[in-house]
């Protein structure tokens, strides 16, 4: 007996996450979940066997780089919405995540009413984002295009206003502490600042961040 309903494939390298998924996703007896896989060469070695409707996946993958993945996955099958679900903040992965051919980007906390809604959406042709994810994209369009800062340090400066440490802003972006600190104090420089709040009241003030 044929089935028709909307195939599913989760990307998730947590065991106990990629499960939880698994059995929230099946306990909707609208949508068929063919396979889960916690490594991006799985997922993509298996493409064209699952044959998807969607890919649901974390976007920070320990073992490959998850825009590299959109990316490769979208050129197997480009029939194949792509739907992000990550805990990451960061405007620059949001973005290259949509950009890289993403249909969607929600965060882990999402209920599971509001994942249903996602996966419904993009079968609809939608682009199904969280309230916070979409926020960050609204304003990064209302960000000052005169901007003094570069690319790096207005990820570094939107981390600290967000609350984050030197040594997660590094681990967010992959950088080394010291290498942060440097960005920050040319951050400094250009706002004519001395501190980290003072250059954080200044972005916000003028658009930057």
């Amino acid at each position: 007996m044929l089935d028709f309903r909307p195939r599913i494939v989760i990307l998730e390298p947590n065991e106990e996450v990629r499960r939880g998924y698994s059995l929230i996703l099946s306990s909707n007896n609208r949508y068929n979940v063919v396979n889960t896989y916690s490594k991006s060469v799985q997922t993509i070695t298996n493409i064209r066997k699952d044959y998807p409707d969607i890919l649901i996946m974390e976007i920070e993958l320990p073992e490959a780089d998850g825009i590299e993945t959109i990316k490769k996955l979208k050129k197997l099958d480009r029939r194949l919405h792509v739907l992000v679900n990550s805990n990451i903040e960061n405007t620059n992965i949001i973005f290259e995540s949509l950009t890289a051919g993403a249909s969607g980007f929600i965060l882990k906390d999402s209920s599971h009413k509001e994942l249903f809604n996602a996966v419904d959406e993009i079968l609809n042709n939608g682009a199904p984002m969280s309230p916070k994810v979409a926020k960050i994209v609204i304003s990064s369009f209302r960000r000052n295009p005169h901007s003094p800062l570069s690319e790096r340090e207005t990820e570094i400066l939107q981390l600290l206003a967000m609350g984050k440490t030197y040594k997660i802003a590094a681990n967010d972006l992959s950088i080394g502490i010291e290498t942060v600190k440097s960005h920050v104090k040319n951050a400094y420089v250009k706002l004519q600042v001395s501190c980290k709040s003072e250059a954080i009241e200044i972005a916000k003030k003028n658009s930057l961040i």
